[in-house]
Formats: structure tokens, C-alpha cells, sequence
């Protein structure tokens, strides 16, 4: 498996990459949080080991552009800094799990493990729904053998409610926990849905998402009174 460290401070990023190679991982090392980004979109890598406080990028900006760009690689956050808030702000931009400076390696190296394993589990999940098919490796989807080409936010939004089938999911968790955006407009979810159902359900005589008045969204085989 492949990682890429972003760490600015040349001792600190030796020592992380001789003790990941140690560990049989193949390391690459960008010294910017500009090189990260090109790196890390350039590259197929298995995680990021992101430092916050980096040259020309801060780790957040590495972080909040991978994930603008569909880029889901798991991320491990590195910073010295001790506020909640900074770990909080990391993670609500997409990191994965944070590590405060100074660590134990033992402790980044189990880390890297259990993000590692918990990346190839829904890597290697492939989700069905009737005639729905969602690759969740290759973020690709299907219905009834068609390719449906959908934006960033709209495949987000079909994960998430194909994993969740049959809940449903409110307008204020799709915005704020699974786009990780609680300044968008408020019908901007509403016209998602919409693009959404355009593409995955136009032409099929089974509906599969639907509306449940007052509440929210949900994905299903069948409906009930309740949803349009």
C-alpha cells in the first residue's frame, strides 16, 4: 500500500516514513501543502498523513480541495495544537481521524492500520437495489446496466441514502453531516433530489426515491401514503 506524508518539518517526516516503510508501506514525502495537493491528485494512494500547519497550504486547505474534488482517500490529520476546535474544524472538512503532536509511532501506526482497514471494507462494498447498482470503489453507478453519470454532491447523496435504505434521511442531516455544509441554501438539497431522480429514476416504471412529506428523503423499493 501506498501513503503519502505532507510534513514540513524534514526530522518529523523521516522519522514517520522510515517507520512506515519499516512497516512494509510504500512512502512518498511532499514538504508543502501545495505539493500535497498535487501529489495526492496525481497519485493513487491508499492514505494521507496530512500535518496542519504546512507551507503554502495549511493541512485544512489540502483537506477541504481533496474532497471538492471527489477525492476520498482517508486522511490522518497531524497537528501539534491541543484546541478542540482545530481537530473539530479537520474533521467536519473531511479528515478521516486526527493525531496530536508529539504521538507515540506505535499509536500512528495503529491508526494508519484501522483507517486502512476500514477503507477497504466499503472499498470493496458493492451496493444493490433493485436494478440499482453503486460501486462504491470506483464511485460508479448503474440502473438496469446504464451508466448514470452524477456530480460529486449527487453521488454523495445516492451513497447515503442507498445505505441507509428505507430511513430516511432530513434535509438538515443530508446538508450538515453528509455534505459537511451548514451555510448552503435551504433548497439546495431539495434541488438535488431533483437532478438526482431525473437521473436515476426517469424511464423506470419503479420509482426508487422518494419524498416523505414534512420530513425528508428516502430511498426504496416501495413507497408508502406518506411519500411522493
Amino acid at each position: 500500500m501506498r501513503i503519502l506524508v505532507v510534513e514540513d518539518e524534514p526530522a518529523m517526516a523521516q522519522v514517520i516514513r522510515w517507520g512506515l516503510e519499516d512497516a512494509k508501506y510504500v512512502v512518498d514525502v511532499a514538504s508543502d501543502g501545495a505539493q500535497g495537493l498535487q501529489m495526492a491528485t496525481e497519485n493513487a494512494y491508499s492514505l494521507l498523513v496530512l500535518d496542519l500547519m504546512l507551507p503554502r497550504m495549511t493541512g485544512w486547505q489540502v483537506c477541504e480541495e481533496l474532497r471538492a474534488r471527489c477525492n476520498r482517500v482517508p486522511i490522518l490529520m497531524l497537528t501539534a495544537r491541543g484546541a478542540v476546535d482545530d481537530r473539530v474544524r479537520g474533521l467536519d472538512l473531511g479528515a478521516d481521524d486526527y493525531l496530536g503532536k508529539p504521538f507515540d509511532f506505535t499509536e500512528l501506526l495503529a491508526r494508519v492500520r484501522a483507517l486502512l482497514r476500514r477503507d477497504k471494507v466499503h472499498r470493496a462494498r458493492v451496493i444493490r437495489i433493485a436494478d440499482l447498482e453503486i460501486d462504491t470503489a470506483a464511485r460508479r453507478v448503474t440502473r438496469a446496466g446504464v451508466e448514470i453519470g452524477l456530480s460529486c454532491r449527487e453521488y454523495d447523496l445516492l451513497e447515503a441514502l442507498a445505505t441507509r435504505e428505507g430511513q430516511v434521511l432530513t434535509r438538515e442531516v443530508i446538508q450538515e453531516r453528509i455534505w459537511m455544509d451548514d451555510e448552503s441554501y435551504s433548497n439546495t438539497v431539495d434541488v438535488r433530489i431533483g437532478h438526482l431522480r431525473r437521473k436515476v429514476d426517469a424511464g423506470h416504471s419503479v420509482r426508487l426515491i422518494h419524498t416523505v412529506r414534512g420530513v425528508g428523503y428516502t430511498l426504496r423499493r416501495t413507497y408508502t401514503e406518506d411519500e411522493e
